[in-house]
């Protein structure tokens, strides 16, 4: 049986009721731990994410901005580790609603530039392949104030679509991610007023 363990928490600021002229920082940490066991024969997969965001709320309710993810993973197996690292970096659009002093719902459009290099090691052989790409992803969240700006952003996954390719071969990675109710993503947001 396959057990994912989603763990998104901490970050750095963002904002609550979308305010005109701010500076929003936030993001997520997040850890994924994927255990496997077919035949008494186990497998475990591990990753590491850390998602830094910057934005500028023009008005009320639009934010623009830059997002980043950093990832880090690994899984053994009999023969031996595959590492894998990627790195993400785009622009992204929101659209946020105020509900109350308390709550808003808010919808990221991004868009923007990944790779990925993944090494493999056989006892003391390493093999490596780097790849480069695009990515595209919508992600709907809530946030919850709790006081002056500073709060919770939560979201139950998005969709996203990703290419990759190898340049040194003709080996491509094409991946659709359709993850509403299978995801759960907790970030740390501040809005800074500017003057």
């Amino acid at each position: 049986m396959k057990k994912n363990l989603i763990i998104a928490a901490i970050a750095v600021f963002g904002m609550m009721n979308a305010q005109k002229n701010t500076l929003l920082l936030g993001g997520n940490i997040g850890y994924t731990s994927d255990n496997t066991s077919v035949s008494g024969k186990k497998s475990e997969v591990e990753s590491f994410s850390f998602t830094p965001t910057v934005g500028y709320q023009f008005n009320d309710h639009w934010t623009v901005g830059i997002n980043s993810t950093i990832t880090s993973g690994k899984k053994p197996d009999d023969l031996g580790t595959l590492k894998e690292n990627s790195f993400a970096i785009g622009p992204f659009i929101r659209y946020a609603v105020p509900l109350s002093q308390t709550f808003a719902v808010y919808g990221d459009l991004g868009a923007g530039y990944q790779n990925m290099k993944d090494t493999y090691t056989i006892a003391a052989t390493t093999s490596e392949r780097k790849m480069n790409g695009f990515y595209a992803n919508f992600t709907p969240a809530l946030f919850i104030n709790f006081r002056n700006g500073f709060g919770l952003n939560f979201n139950i996954g998005g969709i996203r679509y990703g290419y990759l390719k190898d340049s040194d071969a003709d080996v491509t990675n094409n991946r659709f991610n359709f993850s509403f109710g299978k995801e759960v993503g907790v970030g740390i947001s501040k809005n800074f007023g500017l003057k």
